[in-house]
């Protein structure tokens, strides 16, 4: 499979964003996927997705969005929300000549999709939306809200590493008991310092807008998600999530004339897009948009 190289855009106000991008061994002339990941987490979370995908010809641009991965830190807590991410996005999309694409959007990700639909309505192709919709269950908030940002501790190893991030993601994947999985979703979700200790890879600061009433979401996304009725959507959501409810995934489907709901068994919020469930129908969706 392909491998990634590493690239920068950087924004009005200095920012820079990091992004990965699959170059397909054999371009096929098909319309790129930028893959957008969740609150507080990175492009990592696409290392096994991106490059299948760029596999079967299409370039892939995976983002750490700011205050992420190895983008910038430090910006103003206020510039820490959608908005200015999809800002970034157009920036860099623009930078790499990039006139229209697919968006998989995971969380937040697909938040900063429907965002982007709405904005520039000409530019989205299609949309994968992994365990989001235009409600959030407040019980997914309320826990998300516990935890972002408030862990800063460091890690004297990548097996504390792990026990950490277990500690807040175990409900999610319940048959997931094998200490392999937890090293590697710490590894995609921590970064390594240079003394050898670990830490979550992402800004604490980006805990202060989601603790504002508008912080996490815009408060009616509804419109939003109305903004993607011209493209396919697909939607997945994790079957034991607590952020989308089934009764919002249904809400979405009747809502959109061009929308297939997919459901991951036994995982909650989110899926890793790499369920057989989830991986073949990422698959069969782009597929129809060749």
């Amino acid at each position: 499979m392909s491998g990634f190289s590493q690239h920068f855009h950087t924004a009005p106000d200095g920012i820079r964003t990091a992004f990965r991008h699959y170059e397909p061994d054999q371009p096929s002339g098909a319309l790129p996927v930028v893959c957008l990941h969740g609150l507080t987490r990175n492009s990592k979370d696409f290392e096994e997705v991106a490059p299948r995908i760029a596999a079967s010809g299409r370039r892939v641009i995976a983002i750490d969005v700011r205050g992420r991965g190895l983008s910038d830190r430090g910006t103003p807590p206020e510039s820490y929300n959608p908005q200015v991410y999809v800002e970034d996005l157009f920036g860099l999309l623009d930078q790499e000549g990039i006139e229209r694409f697919i968006a998989i959007g995971t969380s937040m990700g697909g938040i900063m999709t429907m965002i982007a639909a709405a904005m520039r309505p000409d530019m989205l192709a299609g949309a994968v939306l992994n365990d989001i919709g235009p409600e959030l269950d407040p019980a997914g908030l309320n826990r998300i809200a516990g935890y972002v940002g408030r862990n800063t501790s460091t890690f004297d190893t990548w097996k504390e590493a792990a026990a950490a991030v277990r500690a807040v993601n175990g409900e999610a994947f319940p048959d997931e008991t094998g200490e392999d999985f937890w090293i590697a979703f710490a590894r995609r979700t921590c970064r390594e310092l240079p003394d050898g200790r670990v830490e979550l890879d992402y800004d604490p600061a980006i805990a202060a807008p989601f603790r504002e009433p508008e912080g996490a979401a815009p408060p009616d996304m509804w419109p939003l998600f109305d903004a993607l009725r011209p493209v396919p959507v697909l939607g997945i959501r994790g079957a034991i999530s607590d952020l989308l409810s089934r009764e919002t995934l249904d809400r979405m489907a009747a809502r959109h004339p061009h929308f297939t709901a997919v459901e991951v068994p036994r995982v909650g919020h989110a899926p890793l897009l790499t369920e057989t469930p989830a991986r073949n129908a990422i698959a069969a969706f782009l597929k129809d948009l060749d």
